[in-house]
């Protein structure tokens, strides 16, 4: 049995391992989210939401063209038809319903590609909330559009210029705005990363996916169950949203694909399932990539969502004990897949999501399979890489 105990452990990773000055409110959270989620007046409210502000359900389309291509039965669970773009909004629609009921006033984040930044201040804005995101001064430059969204929906976007200056950094400097406001303040993490009960209670946000994904799938095939579900992870809030309904369902196959960078072994990646080893960052005990006296190591992606040293602690325990199989792609695999799926479907895939496209070369199955893969958000923010790298990929034979 796949889940979380009473210590907010997977296994052996996960925990809350956290500064004195944030335990009233991680120990608030652990003592009340559950109870909070189940209430049937956050319930009502989170549900009226998900349909008429986010636009739920989201469609799972059978993408015939991609299908004949791989000889197999792919659908796409279409989060990138969501509000704002990506699945992030499930996330923050949840957790801002949660801060207010804790009497929160103002609110934080992280952000990598945007995505999560975006969608936590689409919430902001619609409860009227103070809303101050963190992103890395890189990740700033590569993911404009998204600064811009923030910026007209009224977040102050805060630069992280040490470190990488990406995700990682992003994440710290929340951490430390949170330490220095505990009392008013909510930081609503958009992975399942962080101490507990962060990696279970974006989960059980995140859940709406599968959820979603068995009735469709029933209606659209006869059977709830698919064969195999392909999702990208960074952090992994999408992959586990995707697999949650099905994580003890042995029967299917979860395929978690993680960016490569340049190569695995090039020193220039994110592969933490390869590269990572125990150990804790942001709050919690999971695989990340570290030094042997436990030093980071920096990574690197293309990708600004899946910049991160680590991986959330449900994934590293599916990982770990073999129920999901880790999936290495680089960032020309990545880029080829996103020209193949928009010249395919006429869909643009979030870079993220291209990674996992590229899990289909990778990966064995049959003719007979029903393959899900969680399109997690729309490419809309990545266009300046896509045509940076146009003449390299605008070939006759893309999508034929």
């Amino acid at each position: 049995m796949i889940a979380i105990d009473e210590r907010g452990y997977y296994g052996t990773f996960g925990g809350a391992y956290i500064p004195e000055m944030l335990y009233p409110n991680i120990e608030a959270l652990q003592q009340q989210y559950v109870e909070i989620i189940q209430e049937e007046a956050f319930q009502k409210e989170f549900h009226a939401l998900l349909k008429d502000y986010v636009g739920r359900p989201s469609p799972l389309y059978l993408a015939e063209r991609l299908s004949e291509h791989y000889n197999t039965n792919i659908y796409l669970k279409r989060e990138d038809l969501n509000h704002t773009g990506a699945h992030k909004i499930n996330n923050t629609i949840g957790q801002i319903l949660m801060a207010k009921r804790l009497g929160k006033k103002r609110i934080i984040a992280e952000t990598g590609a945007g995505q999560h930044g975006v969608a936590t201040a689409t919430v902001c804005a619609l409860m009227g909330i103070e809303c101050i995101v963190y992103m890395g001064a890189i990740d700033i430059e590569r993911q404009a559009p998204n600064v811009s969204r923030m910026k007209m929906l009224g977040a102050e976007v805060r630069p992280a210029n040490s470190g990488s200056r990406t995700l990682k950094d992003a994440t710290n400097e929340a951490i430390r705005d949170w330490i220095n406001n505990p009392v008013d303040t909510h930081y609503i993490i958009g992975s399942v990363v962080g101490p507990h009960p962060y990696p279970d209670m974006v989960a059980r946000f995140q859940s709406v996916i599968s959820e979603e994904m068995q009735w469709q799938l029933e209606e659209h095939t006869g059977q709830r169950n698919p064969d195999v579900i392909i999702a990208c992870v960074g952090g992994g809030s999408n992959a586990a949203g995707a697999y949650y309904h099905y994580l003890n369902e042995r029967d299917v196959r979860l395929v978690a694909v993680e960016a490569a960078g340049h190569g695995i072994h090039s020193g220039e990646s994110a592969a933490t399932s390869v590269l990572g080893t125990q150990g804790i960052i942001h709050g919690s005990r999971t695989l990340l990539m570290q030094t042997d006296d436990g030093q980071i190591i920096e990574p690197y992606s293309i990708s600004a969502g899946l910049d991160y040293p680590g991986i959330g602690p449900l994934h590293a325990h599916l990982i770990h004990s073999g129920r999901a199989e880790a999936v290495s792609v680089t960032d020309k695999e990545a880029l080829a897949s996103a020209y193949f799926l928009a010249r395919k479907e006429g869909i643009i895939p979030a870079l993220e999501t291209a990674h996992a496209f590229s899990a289909l070369d990778k990966i064995e199955y049959s003719s007979s399979d029903l393959i899900v893969v969680c399109l997690s958000g729309r490419g809309d923010k990545d266009l300046q890489t896509y045509i940076k790298h146009f003449d390299q990929f605008n070939t006759q034979n893309i999508g034929q």
